[in-house]
C-alpha cells in the first residue's frame, strides 16, 4: 500500500477567509463574537480584518466586492497585496523576524495564490 501524505511543512496559525458581500461579512463577525466594522476600510477596493475569535482562534477575513469593471489582473493583484498583510501578522504570531527570503516568498505566494482561486472560483 503507498499513500501519499500532505506537503504542508508549517501550519498557518491564522484561519483565512474570503468574503464579497457585505452581508456575509457581517454574519461571520457575528458568529466569530467579535465586533462590526466596515466591510472596506477607507476608500480602499479591498480589506485584511484580523480577529480572535471567542474561541481564541486567530482569523484573517480579506473582504473585497466582485466587480465586473476590474482587469483579472487588478483583481489578482489586490490580493496579492492583502495576502502580505496577512504574512505580516502571521510573521508576528509566530515570531518570525527575519524570515529567509525563500521562506517568505513561498508564503506569501501560497496565501495568494489560495485567495485568487477563492475569489475565481468561488
Amino acid at each position: 500500500m503507498i499513500k501519499w501524505l500532505g506537503r504542508t511543512l508549517v501550519q498557518s496559525p491564522v484561519f483565512l477567509a474570503l468574503c464579497t458581500t457585505e452581508k456575509e461579512f457581517h454574519k461571520e463577525l457575528k458568529r466569530l463574537g467579535v465586533p462590526k466594522e466596515p466591510f472596506i476600510h477607507g476608500n480602499g477596493d479591498a480589506t485584511t480584518s484580523k480577529y480572535v475569535s471567542k474561541e481564541g482562534n486567530h482569523c484573517a477575513i480579506i473582504t473585497i466586492h466582485k466587480r465586473k469593471n476590474k482587469k483579472r489582473s487588478q483583481v489578482d493583484a489586490l490580493l496579492v497585496h492583502e495576502a502580505v498583510h496577512v504574512w505580516q501578522w502571521i510573521k508576528e504570531l509566530i515570531g518570525e523576524h527575519e524570515p529567509s527570503k525563500e521562506f517568505e516568498a513561498c508564503s506569501i505566494q501560497s496565501i495568494s495564490q489560495e485567495l485568487i482561486e477563492a475569489y475565481h472560483n468561488g
